[in-house]
Formats: structure tokens, C-alpha cells, sequence
């Protein structure tokens, strides 16, 4: 038997193995000369080391033209390792539907564009399918023809066509990089074939003479970069597969599709929620087996103990399918050896590394007609679980690294990775996130979750830090998506019937939740608890006796005491995102995602008392009792550092006063940004105005004004509270000639600062804070000079570290 021969036999055996729930491992195959698929594959296929030609026959033209039609992604087998560019080994392109069409002596590769269709008879689909465009993608040649009517092609050059849009990516952070024809090639060696799909793979090389920072640190020859890019051509579903209509209340995320053929009157976007085709052997029991459980595989390039730790977190799924009425379909494995992750056949969660941290993500091969998850693909990596363990070791000393005890920084990362890998997955299996689940304790794995930190004898407790298991919001949405009615139940109506059951359940999501300047109280990131003024003010507590012990006992043996500056920034911006979460009741309004009918609570504006008690907690951040540090520790985050530049530490650090000098200030004023930036926000400015305006008895414009005057430009006895004061005034000067800042808040800042500058003109004496009040006056009374200072070309305002992803 032939080798290629052998590799698709073993690869119909993984199959039907893999549907049975056992895995097979494929054997590795390296075909030197012209080798052909055996009867049974997708398409018949013939690769030529020689001539580099990777051959397909196509069937005869079908009535509408197409010499077949399937599905096809595209996933980066090689990456860049970079984090702002994101090009990471596993991901994935959109999944496009892929047509070959006959045009004279070339056969075109075209893009269908299935988001445009209509019901109604195929003249009415013809119609709309004329009116949207196709993409046609690449024109091979035809090698030969079939009695049949079929075609052979050469697909080759489709395979270096740039679908993943990589110079796209690479030219966000430089400039110049095109696709070299020349230096790009398929790779015959790399055809798969099976019966329902054929993997393939290219290399593509970019080239700049100018590529830029980032791309030149991370590549050999930054002129130069090539990727590895894997393609799969997918046979379509067959039918059976029951799309599920979107509901704005389910936590799903969906597929768009426009029907004009819908009566008048009725949505034209129909948009279809991701999810597997998951089928019960017993539709009509309430707890059934299903003919294909949904297998997720880890990556075995994962190391251990992050691996097991990933499998036992990404297993928690099955606690939610089981509740839905799923024996056993939800499974977790490990890759085995010699496996290809990029496989469309494998659900797998790929570990990749980059030089600095960076997102994860969970997504899949998609249907885009109706939504059904064919492959889910989740992209982790490495540097966000190493960058807890620097948090968690500047919180309770490195001495306790590896103990496995309660505070033990690897154990505490590791329940870290278990969530994690939970929440990826559930990207992947159709779920979007839900950040008000950390409201309600730890509802959804969906969250982005903050560690629970309690203080027990004045020390600092990690013991409780991540939850374990599924949460009752992820069963319910497994349940929503995932549950089989009795027969004769429409699917719709049962759906819908579910999620007005839930309304006890808090459910908000990335578009209230991504920016601290937005309304909804309880859609925050990396939070715990109820997001009110009492949570900041008890992560301030936990804050304080983290600095109070921060010193070389947060080191590991032999580590550079430099890097005490690295683990001084996540401790002294502790509090960075449960003041963006305190600072979302200001002019906050409580809201759900509602349905005509549904019978959801009107949305109402933050209770006054609450509003008032975060204005007090947000401004207690700006006090010189937290801003200010102590002069022995200020010495002590001076320690030099050499050798070459590390960006993973360059990028987590404080701007210096001068070489390796610490700059207290500096510190001050980032941390006051953090504060400032919410609290002032033009569109919260502008809803706190609008409120008063509507109910005198909430919090108005001038009283928060008033009270953020008092407490952090009145109050500055000392050079902290001076830059803390400057900070807020420039602010304050910034937000006024925001574009977006509406023209009545505008004017009421810009009297404010008029007053300021007539108040501090008047300033007498030789002592600092006299001539600091006269220098702000200055600036204030030339608009020339105060537009240099706030805007490009004026004083550096010190770099906010990094938080996000954590």
C-alpha cells in the first residue's frame, strides 16, 4: 500500500473513531513522488513532489455552474509571538463558503457571500444573489478533464493567496510588508486526505524594508518573516442540522444572515446562534446519549502541570451538558502525539507563546448559512498565567511559591488556568461573556474574573481566590442553546420560553462593558463582588498591607532586585478596574437586555446614595494617603538592571527618574490618571448632567465638581498632592475640548478652570505651592500654552502600564 494511500485509510479510521469516542493517533506521512487518494475522498486528490502541482478532480458542473461547493478556513500553523499583532499560531480565518466555477480555460475559486438570500423560489434568490457580491479568490488552470465532465486542477497557487490578510496585520505596526510570490509556496509533502475534508498547507513569506520595532525583535531577518499557513476544504453539513434563532437575552453569539424574502412586516436579519449539532439517541428522554459527543482536544504542546490543569477546567462543560439532559457529550482529551491540531476533524485548544502577554480567545469553523460550529478553536498562551504568578507573589511574598498551600502563587495561576480554559472553551461551544456574573458570586465561567482577596489577621488570603466548576448561568445557557424539546416542541418557542424563565439571572456583555466611561453598573471586567463603593474600598485595605510588606521578600532566591519595579506596578494599580467599575454608578443606568413582552424591569438610574458613596470612594484614591510613597521603598525600586532589553519588562514598568531611579510622581500620576479618566469621561459627565436635570435629587454636575475640587485640588500639602492636583486641572482642560464632550458640560468645565486660574493668579509668596499655583494660571490663561500641555507636543503624561490581559 502506498503511503499516501496509508495516511487517508488511517485518517478514515480516526474518524470513524473519533465518533465512537475513541481517538486514533494518524501516522506521519512524507510522500516523495506522485501519490492518489483512494476511492471515498472528499475529492480525488494527487500530489507531485517534483513539479510541487497538488492536483484535485472536480465532479461535473451542477445545474447552478458550481464544480462543487464546501466549506473552507485558513489557520496560522506558524505565528509571530508577538502581542500586539495579532498573528498567533491556531488562529483562524473567517469561514468562507468556497465555490469552483468554469470560466473558459480556468477554473475560479470563488467566495460565495451565503450573509445575502431570500426565500421565496429561485428566481427571488437569484435576484439577491445578483445584487451582493462574490470574491473571486484565485484562477488555476485546468490539467486535465474526466469523461464525466469533471476537471483536474492544480490548487496550489490558491494556497498561497494571503486569506488570513497577515500583511494586513504586519503593516498595523509598520509599513510595506506584501506577500513575496517568489518565496511562497504550496507544500505537497502536507496534503491530508479523508472523506469529509482535505488539509493542506503553504508557506508565505512577507517582506518590508521596513518592518518596524516589534516585527524586527521577534524575527531573524525582520525584512523578511514567513508563516506556515494550514487550509482546510470541508465537506458541507449534511442536513438535519436545526438552526436556533438568536435571543437577545440567551448569552449565545450568532451567525448574521439577511433573508429578503420574509413577508413584510417581518426582520429581514435573521441571525442564527452558533452551536454543534448535537442530537440525542432518545429525543424523547430526558437524559439521553447523543450519536457525536463534542470532544475538545489540548494541546500536548501545553507543559505540564498546565495541561491537566487546562483539561480538568475545559471538562467543567460536561457538568452543564448534564444537567441539560447529555450523557457524557461533552468530552476532554489530550492531543495525542503525532496529531495535526489544525485538523478541521479535532475541537482543540492550541497553546501558542508570545514575547509579551497578551488575549486569549475561543472561536471555531463556523457554517456561515446556519450557524452550525463545525471545528471549535481556542488559541491560549503562556505569559498571563506567568504574569499571575508575579501578582500573586507581589502580594504574599515568593516565599510561598510551591508550597501547594493556600497562597501558593503556582497553585492559585493554575485554578487561574482551569477558569480560563473554561472560558475560551465557551467561546468556542457559541457563548459570549457575561460580566455581571461575578455580581451574583460566580454565575459564569464567562466572566473575567478578578481573585477573590480577603484580608484574615491583617494578611492578605488567596485561599478562595477562583471558583471551581460550572456556573448556574453557563448550565442555563447550555440548557437554552443545547436543549432538546420533546418531539413536536418547536425548537424556537421552547428557546424563548427558557430565557424569560431566566430573568433572575444577570446577564451583560462586552458592548456595556469594555470601557470605564460606559453606564451599566454591573458590566465590569476583572471585579469580584457587587461592583459598589464598598468593594473599592476593601481592595484599597487589601492594597495597603500589600505595600506595607512589598520588599525583596516578593523575590524568588537570585532574582534581580530590579524586578521589584516590575511587581511593584500590578500591586499599586490593585485597584485599577474596581474603580472603573465603582466609577460606572456615576450617572449610571440599571438595564437588562429585554424583549417586547418579556416582562424585564425599565431601566432606572443608579440609586442617589449609591452614586454618592462611589464619588466618595473614587475620590479617596486620589488622596496623598494612597498616592504617596515612602522614601525607603522609593530607594529600594531604584535597583539598576543591564544586560539586553527585555520588553517583557520594559513594558510592565514605571517611567524612571533617570536611569534606574525611581519616580514616586510618577507613580502618583499614573494612578491618579487611572481615577481621573473614568471619573471624568465626557459621556459620563454629560449623563450626570442630564440626571440631575431629570431628578434634582440625584448627583449633579457642580456637586461632583465641587467635591472633586476639594479633595484633590484644594487638598495638596506636599509634591504628591500638587501632581495629583495638576493631573486633575489638565483633565479636567482635556475632557472640556474633547470633541465629544456635549457643549453644556463643556462650557460648565471651562468655567471651572476660568475661576481656578483667576483664584491661583492671586497666589503670594517664594514657597512651592505659591509658585505652583501661579505657573497654573499662566497655563491656563494661554490657550496656546494649555493646548501644548494637553495635547501632542506638550509634557510627556506618564504611560499607564498595562493591566488587561490578566
Amino acid at each position: 500500500m502506498t503511503t499516501f494511500a496509508r495516511s487517508w485509510r488511517h485518517g478514515t479510521a480516526a474518524l470513524a473513531l473519533a465518533a465512537a469516542g475513541v481517538t486514533a493517533t494518524p501516522a506521519a506521512t512524507q510522500p516523495t513522488v506522485v501519490k492518489s487518494s483512494p476511492d471515498g475522498a472528499l475529492l480525488p486528490t494527487s500530489v507531485d513532489q517534483a513539479t510541487g502541482r497538488i492536483l484535485l478532480t472536480l465532479p461535473a458542473p451542477a445545474a447552478d455552474g458550481t464544480m462543487g461547493r464546501f466549506l473552507y478556513s485558513a489557520t496560522l500553523k506558524t505565528g509571530l509571538g508577538s502581542a500586539p499583532i495579532r498573528l498567533d499560531h491556531g488562529m483562524l480565518s473567517p469561514t468562507q463558503l468556497l465555490a469552483f466555477r468554469r470560466l473558459g480555460r480556468k477554473i475560479a475559486v470563488v467566495f460565495e457571500n451565503p450573509r445575502y438570500t431570500a426565500a421565496g423560489g429561485p428566481d427571488i434568490a437569484r435576484g439577491v444573489r445578483e445584487s451582493f457580491p462574490t470574491s473571486l479568490i484565485e484562477l488555476v488552470d485546468i490539467v486535465a478533464t474526466t469523461p464525466a465532465g469533471g476537471v483536474t486542477i492544480d490548487i496550489a497557487p490558491l494556497l498561497t493567496h494571503d486569506v488570513l490578510n497577515i500583511a494586513g496585520a504586519l503593516n498595523e505596526q509598520a509599513k510595506g510588508f506584501k506577500l513575496v510570490d517568489a518565496l511562497s509556496a504550496a507544500d505537497p509533502a502536507s496534503v491530508r486526505v479523508f472523506p469529509d475534508n482535505i488539509e493542506l498547507e503553504a508557506v508565505q513569506t512577507y517582506a518590508s524594508d521596513s518592518p518596524g520595532d516589534e516585527v524586527d525583535t521577534i524575527a531573524p531577518d525582520g525584512r523578511q518573516v514567513s508563516f506556515t499557513v494550514h487550509h482546510s476544504l470541508v465537506r458541507l453539513p449534511a442536513p438535519g442540522f436545526v438552526p436556533r434563532r438568536f435571543d437577545i437575552r440567551s448569552g449565545a453569539h450568532a451567525t448574521q444572515v439577511y433573508d429578503f424574502g420574509t413577508p413584510l412586516g417581518d426582520d429581514i436579519l435573521l441571525q442564527h446562534a452558533n452551536h454543534f449539532r448535537l442530537e440525542k439517541l432518545d429525543p424523547a428522554a430526558a437524559r439521553s446519549r447523543v450519536r457525536k459527543p463534542i470532544v475538545f482536544y489540548i494541546d500536548n504542546s501545553a507543559p505540564e502541570p498546565i495541561r491537566t490543569a487546562l483539561a480538568e477546567g475545559v471538562a467543567w462543560w460536561n457538568q452543564a451538558f448534564d444537567a441539560a439532559g447529555y450523557i457524557d457529550a461533552f468530552q476532554v482529551r489530550i492531543l495525542p502525539p503525532g496529531v495535526d491540531p489544525q485538523d478541521v476533524r479535532y475541537n482543540i485548544v492550541n497553546w501558542t507563546e508570545r514575547q509579551t502577554r497578551s488575549w486569549s480567545y475561543g472561536g471555531g469553523v463556523i457554517d456561515p448559512r446556519t450557524g452550525e460550529i463545525i471545528k471549535g478553536n481556542v488559541v491560549l498562551e503562556g505569559l498571563r498565567l506567568r504574569q499571575d504568578i508575579i501578582l500573586f507573589e507581589a502580594l504574599v511574598g515568593a516565599n510561598q511559591t510551591g508550597t501547594n498551600g493556600p497562597n501558593d502563587p503556582i497553585r492559585v495561576s493554575l485554578d487561574r488556568i482551569r477558569q480560563l480554559g473554561a472560558h475560551e472553551v465557551g467561546h468556542a461551544i457559541g457563548f459570549v461573556h457575561n460580566f455581571a456574573a461575578s455580581t451574583q458570586d460566580r454565575t459564569s465561567v464567562m466572566d473575567y474574573p478578578f481573585a477573590r482577596m480577603t484580608l484574615k489577621d491583617g494578611r492578605i488570603d488567596l485561599s478562595d481566590a477562583y471558583a471551581t466548576g460550572i456556573g448556574t448561568w453557563d448550565k442555563y445557557t447550555v440548557d437554552w442553546l443545547y436543549g432538546q424539546p420533546k418531539p413536536g416542541v418547536d425548537v424556537n418557542a421552547d428557546a424563548a420560553r427558557k430565557a424569560a424563565a431566566a430573568s433572575n439571572l444577570r446577564f451583560l456583555t462586552d458592548i456595556d462593558g469594555r470601557s470605564s466611561d460606559l453606564a451599566v453598573p454591573n458590566d465590569n471586567l476583572w471585579t469580584e463582588g457587587a461592583d459598589e463603593a464598598p468593594d473599592l474600598t476593601q481592595m484599597m485595605a487589601v492594597r495597603r498591607v500589600a505595600l506595607a510588606n512589598f520588599g525583596p521578600g516578593v523575590l524568588r532566591a537570585g532574582e534581580p532586585l530590579a524586578n521589584l519595579r516590575r511587581k511593584f506596578v500590578p500591586v499599586w494599580l490593585l485597584h485599577r478596574y474596581e474603580i472603573a467599575a465603582v466609577g460606572k454608578l456615576i450617572g449610571g443606568v440599571d438595564y437588562s437586555y429585554a424583549v417586547a413582552g418579556g416582562g424585564s424591569p425599565e431601566p432606572t438610574p443608579a440609586a442617589a446614595d449609591k452614586q454618592s458613596a462611589a464619588l466618595d470612594a473614587l475620590l479617596a484614591t486620589l488622596s496623598e494617603r494612597e498616592l504617596a510613597i515612602p522614601g525607603p521603598l522609593a530607594l529600594m525600586l531604584s535597583s539598576g538592571v543591564n544586560g539586553r532589553a527585555d520588553p517583557q519588562f520594559d513594558t510592565e514598568v514605571f517611567g524612571n527618574a533617570g536611569g534606574a531611579v525611581f519616580d514616586p510622581l510618577v507613580a502618583a500620576d499614573v494612578a491618579a490618571q487611572v481615577t481621573l479618566e473614568t471619573l471624568l469621561a465626557p459621556s459620563r459627565l454629560t449623563r450626570v448632567r442630564l440626571q440631575h436635570d431629570r431628578n434634582p435629587a440625584l448627583l449633579g454636575l457642580d456637586d461632583l465638581l465641587d467635591r472633586l475640587t476639594r479633595a484633590a485640588i484644594d487638598d495638596r500639602r506636599t509634591a504628591v498632592g500638587r501632581r495629583v492636583a495638576h493631573r486633575t486641572i489638565m483633565t479636567m482642560a482635556r475632557t472640556a475640548r474633547d470633541p465629544v464632550t456635549s457643549i453644556d458640560v463643556a462650557a460648565i468645565l471651562d468655567g471651572r478652570l476660568t475661576a481656578l486660574a483667576d483664584r491661583f493668579a492671586t497666589a503670594k509668596g517664594t514657597d512651592e505651592d505659591a509658585a505652583w499655583s501661579r505657573s497654573i494660571a499662566a497655563t491656563l490663561r494661554d490657550d496656546d500654552a494649555l493646548m501644548r500641555e494637553i495635547g501632542k507636543g506638550g509634557r510627556a503624561v506618564p504611560a499607564i502600564p498595562p493591566g488587561m490581559p490578566i
